[in-house]
């Protein structure tokens, strides 16, 4: 299925906590758990889903800290895929 390409303004307005990333076309956010293990456990929810959506967010995690990066590469910009990923990512962090 293709990319849909949106500005990053439209992406932005459709997630909560989200925002754009200094020089490039993207969006990131900071997650916080209690311990390792749950950060872990969030880690690999997002990554069952992203392989579904084949859409994969660049991360990284120290902790009980996950720090993410959304856009989409084959569209040198944002996609209705880093929507999907972030409502996603929203959604699981917050239960």
């Amino acid at each position: 299925m293709a990319h849909v390409k949106m500005p990053l303004d439209e992406v932005l307005a459709q997630v909560t906590g989200w925002t754009r990333c200094t020089g490039r076309e993207a969006i990131e956010k900071q997650f916080t758990f209690a311990d390792f293990n749950a950060a872990f456990a969030f880690m690999t929810r997002c990554a069952m889903r992203a392989e579904q959506l084949d859409h994969h967010p660049e991360w990284s995690n120290v902790y009980n800290r996950v720090d993410v990066v959304l856009t989409t590469h084959d569209v040198d910009g944002m996609s209705d895929r880093d929507v999907a990923m972030a409502q996603f990512m929203d959604g699981i962090a917050a239960a």
